[in-house]
């Protein structure tokens, strides 16, 4: 599935979630480099996904991005589908962060 199926997939899937606010961080000229694919609030929380292929890899500046935002308090991962966002946000919701 190519990268822009599964971030559309999970897009649509974070819409749907009472107490979720998300969109998707577009690159280009007009975009910051490294900034994760989808940005959102939930639950009152900054969470970042950077959206790879299974054999997609993370470049330097998406690593760093990554680091800073969980530095700084927030939560931001690297996924590969729909299955992995559910799964951290599961994990989230019942640890003490949320």
């Amino acid at each position: 599935m190519a990268e822009k199926e599964i971030v559309n997939k999970i897009l649509k899937y974070l819409k749907d979630i009472p107490m979720c606010f998300c969109w998707k961080e577009h690159g280009g000229m007009y975009g910051t480099t490294g900034i994760p694919d989808i940005i959102c609030c939930f639950r009152g929380h900054f969470v970042a996904f950077e959206v790879k292929t299974e054999k997609g890899r993370l470049t330097k500046l998406q690593s760093v991005a990554l680091e800073k935002i969980n530095a700084a308090g927030g939560k931001a991962y690297k996924v590969t589908s729909l299955d992995e966002v559910r799964a951290i946000l599961k994990n989230l919701e019942e640890c003490e962060w949320i």
